[in-house]
């Protein structure tokens, strides 16, 4: 029986008082016995947490009447043990590390595609003004072997600070097409298409809420195999159910 509820969600957004967030929330997971990672960073905060419903809920009433994070949309999925081995909240110098200090998300997203508009796309092959449609796996290489979308891009990283070199390898070849980029929750994805936007590729958009989101609301349509997840999962069908 699925009794254990699962969230991901993140949010770029400044936050000076990171370390007194990580004391914060770190006793409030610890008080609701909640087991995950929360990474806080000046530049937002990225979550994956799991325990019983109540407590999950419990824990975002309390951090919604926060007013940056009222709008915090979390992606659920549910599982019929606990994921995680231990609560951690770390304070980083990235959430996501890219190592490239001029993206900043906060300060204005890349254009994002709807899982339903995406997934429409890829029905037809190209987008609504008939541009042709790629998408682009912005995950590093073990992770696509899990799955990913039929005849996606994948450039083989094997870390997120390789991505930046791996555009400017590849940029010619993506300059006449609408591309999509997409990662598992989203936050990989965000990052990259500013970047990508930023060198001079003016058709980008990231997948809104990543494979994961996908799943949830149009399934696995034009996707192959599961999507790796980091926790004792390991990965997701279609249907976000755990498989080893």
């Amino acid at each position: 029986m699925n009794t254990i509820l699962n969230i991901s969600v993140y949010k770029f957004i400044p936050l000076p008082d990171a370390q007194d967030l990580r004391n914060l929330l770190l006793e409030r997971c610890k008080q609701l016995a909640l087991k995950g990672t929360i990474l806080l960073a000046e530049e937002g905060i990225n979550m994956f947490l799991a325990g019983s419903a109540e407590a999950i809920h419990g824990f975002f009433a309390q951090l919604k009447t926060d007013v940056r994070f009222a709008d915090l949309q979390p992606k659920e999925s549910w599982s019929d043990r606990q994921p995680f081995k231990k609560m951690l909240v770390k304070v980083k110098k990235e959430i996501i590390r890219m190592d490239y200090p001029t993206i900043r998300p906060a300060n204005g997203r890349a254009a994002a595609v709807s899982a339903a508009t995406a997934k429409r796309w890829l029905d037809q092959g190209h987008d609504d003004v008939g541009r042709p449609v790629v998408t682009l796996d912005t995950r590093n290489a073990f992770e696509v072997d899990h799955g990913t979308f039929e005849g996606a891009i994948d450039w083989r990283i094997n870390k997120f600070t390789e991505f930046p070199d791996a555009v400017r390898a590849h940029q010619a070849e993506l300059q006449e097409k609408t591309i999509i980029s997409f990662c598992t929750g989203g936050i990989r994805c965000e990052k990259a298409a500013i970047l990508m936007q930023e060198m001079g590729l003016n058709n980008v958009y990231q997948l809104e809420g990543g494979i994961l989101k996908y799943f949830e609301e149009v399934g696995g349509a034009h996707y192959q195999g599961n999507c790796f997840v980091f926790d004792e999962r390991e990965a997701l069908g279609a249907d976000l159910s755990a498989r080893k």
